[in-house]
């Protein structure tokens, strides 16, 4: 389930980065959430009813629960009209239990790559809630995110555990840079968003000075 999850949910990301940037219809892509967001609940359920129990374990299937909803959440949301403000908070909670997985992916399992992909997960969760419950007009910049990260952190990684290659040396590696580049190119997009919104204060402030 595990690869195969990551897999799919990459799909879904690059589809919602789509609606997002007004590519893509928002009640297809729901659709897609929908699908996917209820085999993300259904199958972990069914994991945990026949696994050992043992609290790791559950631990690693728990997370699985976290795109899930999001996705189920999103497809509603989108497919009906309704207003995120509910989902922004939902996202909040998840990005502060997807900072708890990178703490534990960094302290316990000592691994890096899965630690600041959770990380990065968490501020795209972080976004979300900016965007619908504080109304924040950054779905342009949300898009970009949620479009880069549909590749680095879901389908190439999955693609490539799937064919056995994920665990090696080399591209663990080589994989950390890739992340760090990404966040690289996050920062740079978030100066260029910030940067209008200076030039706006700016112009406020000269003409109260005129």
């Amino acid at each position: 389930m595990g690869d195969v999850g990551l897999f799919l949910s990459g799909a879904t990301l690059f589809l919602n980065s789509l609606m997002l940037f007004g590519k893509a219809d928002g009640k297809s892509v729901g659709v897609f959430n929908l699908f996917v967001g209820a085999l993300q609940v259904i199958i972990p359920f069914y994991l945990l009813a026949i696994s050992d129990q043992n609290h790791w374990t559950i631990f690693n299937l728990a997370c699985v629960f976290l795109f899930g909803f999001t996705y189920l959440y999103v497809g509603i949301i989108s497919l009906k009209g309704l207003e995120g403000n509910g989902l922004g908070w939902f996202s909040l909670w998840v990005a502060i239990i997807a900072i708890v997985y990178a703490a534990v992916s960094a302290i316990h399992f000592h691994d890096m790559v899965n630690a600041i992909t959770w990380v990065m997960w968490a501020y795209l969760w972080f976004l979300f809630f900016l965007s619908m419950s504080l109304n924040k007009k950054i779905d342009a910049y949300i898009g970009k995110v949620a479009f880069v990260q549909s590749w680095v952190t879901l389908t190439i990684p999955a693609l490539l555990s799937m064919t056995g290659v994920w665990k090696t040396a080399f591209v663990s590696h080589l994989w950390l840079y890739v992340l760090i580049l990404s966040i690289g190119y996050f920062i740079i997009c978030t100066i260029r968003l910030k940067a209008p919104f200076n030039r706006k204060e700016k112009n406020a402030d000269a003409q109260l000075i005129v």
